[in-house]
């Protein structure tokens, strides 16, 4: 079986992939029927805008698992100018190669990964230079189709009679549910705004635990810390999404990524 393969089939990606279909059936189906009848115009509009949401969480989702999030190229060698301007060449002791800025070594896939942010065990993948992008516009979709199924499940509650309903398990379930999507919900939106001040500031999760010693240690000793790769809010957002705002929320439009063993720096500027 291919590395792909293997990637998707494990227990947590199948997971998530049965919680988006759960989530989707019971939304058009269940709710939205029984709030507005799947047969009216009001309800069909819903049904295929919440479908379309859902398509885009599901193919950024797909994106996320199946790219790879970037290794080190085997004719890479140091800039021998940067390291004399910054800080000397680091190798990794686990690969023997050495390592581009911003790159770490993943001990769960076992190699370097470029601009690592993080290893999603729910994408049983990295999240790294190749596939950011599409792990970001897979949380933005994710969320508003979270909140979108929220809101018809709500609405759903609102109409519905419930003096006529006999017994407790059906009151059981919408409680589970509306607790499973409220949790949903607030845990998406509260992922998508750390990574929207991760993007604004050009920085990975990594970076930022790394940023919060480098900022003690310089206030230790009376120095003041900026992260060498914010090059402005408008700049981050254009290196990671991309030059062009029509393509910022396609997740497989990566033209604008180079080979990902350099980045621009205020100093470029200067």
């Amino acid at each position: 079986m291919s590395t792909k393969g293997k990637r998707f089939l494990s227990v947590p990606v199948l997971a998530v992939f049965s919680l988006m279909c759960f989530v989707y059936y019971s939304s058009i189906f269940v709710f939205l029927h029984d709030w507005l009848n799947l047969q009216s115009s009001p309800a069909t509009l819903n049904a295929y805008l919440f479908s379309l949401f859902a398509f885009l969480s599901l193919f950024s989702f797909f994106s996320c698992v199946f790219t790879d999030p970037g290794h080190v190229p085997s004719s890479y060698a140091p800039d021998v100018e940067f390291s004399k301007d910054s800080e000397a060449p680091k190798k990794c002791d686990k690969c023997f190669v050495y390592k581009p800025p911003r790159t770490h070594h993943c001990r769960v896939c076992r190699r370097c990964i470029l601009k690592m942010d993080h290893h999603c065990l729910w994408i049983n993948n990295c999240v790294g230079y190749w596939n950011y992008k599409a792990f970001f516009v897979f949380v933005l979709y994710a969320t508003i189709s979270s909140i979108y199924a929220t809101v018809i499940f709500i609405s759903c509650v609102f109409q519905k009679d419930w003096d006529l309903i006999k017994g407790s398990s059906l009151k059981i379930f919408y409680v589970l549910y509306g607790t499973m999507m409220v949790g949903l919900t607030i845990t998406l939106l509260t992922l998508f705004g750390w990574h929207v001040y991760l993007v604004l500031h050009n920085m990975t999760t990594i970076e930022y635990h790394e940023g919060n010693r480098a900022k003690w240690l310089a206030m230790k000793s009376g120095q003041s810390y900026r992260h060498p790769f914010n090059i402005g809010a408008y700049r981050n957002i254009t290196s990671i999404l991309g030059p062009n705002m029509l393509k910022w929320l396609c997740p497989t439009e990566v033209s604008h990524l180079k080979e990902g063993v350099s980045f621009p720096t205020p100093r470029d500027n200067s």
